[in-house]
């Protein structure tokens, strides 16, 4: 899934010839190279912060209403979306019987 696109990401880029490509054989999307040491697409690549090692993205479409409640009472709890979010999937998984997880 994509970001918005943010100048402030263009920051620590260099030139285009900079990123390269590996080739696979295995019929995978090839992984890229940034100068950075981080790398995009292929199986296992690594993408992000290091506070998103080792998690996984869980993503939904919801109404404009949802949203703004949902980003509005996190600000009222001082809160990130991303803990509420996971507070609510903790009350799905007590209701059905399951062990919350955490965070």
């Amino acid at each position: 899934m994509s970001r918005k696109p943010s100048f402030a990401n263009l920051r620590d880029r260099t030139s285009p010839g900079a990123v390269t490509a590996q080739a696979t054989t295995d019929g995978q999307a090839p992984a890229v190279n940034i100068p950075n040491g981080q790398t995009i697409g292929g199986q296992g690549a690594t993408t992000g912060p290091a506070s998103r090692q080792g998690r996984k993205q869980i993503a939904g479409f919801f109404s404009p209403e949802m949203s703004f409640a949902m980003h509005t009472l996190a600000r009222r709890q001082g809160r990130s979306l991303q803990a509420l979010m996971a507070e609510a999937f903790n009350d799905v998984l007590r209701k059905h019987g399951e062990s919350p997880i955490g965070d």
